[in-house]
């Protein structure tokens, strides 16, 4: 199983590599984000600063979309869904590379729009371990959440529009613990913020879970 995770995370990462889809055009959407953020609410740097953890994960949460949508389109070209039914490999294997793969892109996106919202909004970064934490905790939910609906909505002819209507309600939890785990740990009350980082890690292990056991069923359909 981990061998094949491998193979997947490494195919997909290598055509992200190569096509540098994230690079132009999901980190410049980020950044984009924060700027039309800021500009909305410039007028008050209080209301900005105190919003922040929030905006972030707002942003980071329409990043993951299109970091979704993108790793089942390439899939979905050139029967590329038929060739991994058809590979042999182990589908938990399938499953956790791709989430891994979406995983480190997301990660990195995250490292851009916190430098974004340090340098825009003026904040400052305190508590470090629980804010690395968070971000681990949230992005592995993400990810395993996304592959998980992503591999769902890839049959559908109306993928790219169904597919924010099945996930973003499924992940409003990772929007609400990230932010107050990340406004607890900018606050200076660290303590207050690792129960919801145990809510992100909690979500991410049973959609981990979950996702392991359904991928190879939700990939037989056509």
């Amino acid at each position: 199983m981990f061998r094949d995770a491998g193979l997947i995370a490494g195919k997909d990462l290598r055509v992200e590599l190569r096509s540098r889809v994230t690079t132009q055009q999901v980190a410049p959407f980020a950044i984009l984000v924060l700027i039309l953020f800021g500009v909305a609410l410039d007028p008050d740097r209080g209301i900005l600063t105190r919003a922040s953890s929030g905006l972030f994960w707002v942003a980071v949460l329409f990043c993951s979309l299109l970091a979704i949508q993108r790793a089942f389109t390439i899939e979905a070209a050139d029967g590329g869904r038929d060739a991994l039914r058809l590979s042999g490999l182990d589908p938990a294997g399938i499953f956790l590379g791709k989430a891994a793969a979406i995983f480190v892109q997301l990660a990195a996106l995250e490292m851009v729009l916190a430098l974004g919202v340090v340098i825009m909004y003026g904040t400052e970064i305190t508590g470090v371990p629980l804010l690395a934490a968070t971000c681990l905790a949230a992005t592995a939910g993400l990810s395993a959440a996304g592959t998980l609906y992503g591999v769902l909505a890839a049959g559908l002819r109306v993928r790219e529009t169904l597919l924010p209507i099945l996930l973003l309600p499924v992940l409003a939890p990772v929007l609400i613990g990230g932010t107050k785990a990340f406004e607890a740990a900018l606050g200076g009350v660290a303590a207050d913020g690792w129960p919801w980082c145990g809510l992100l890690a909690t979500f991410a292990l049973l959609y981990t879970t979950f996702g392991t056991l359904a991928f190879g069923p939700l990939l037989e359909e056509p």
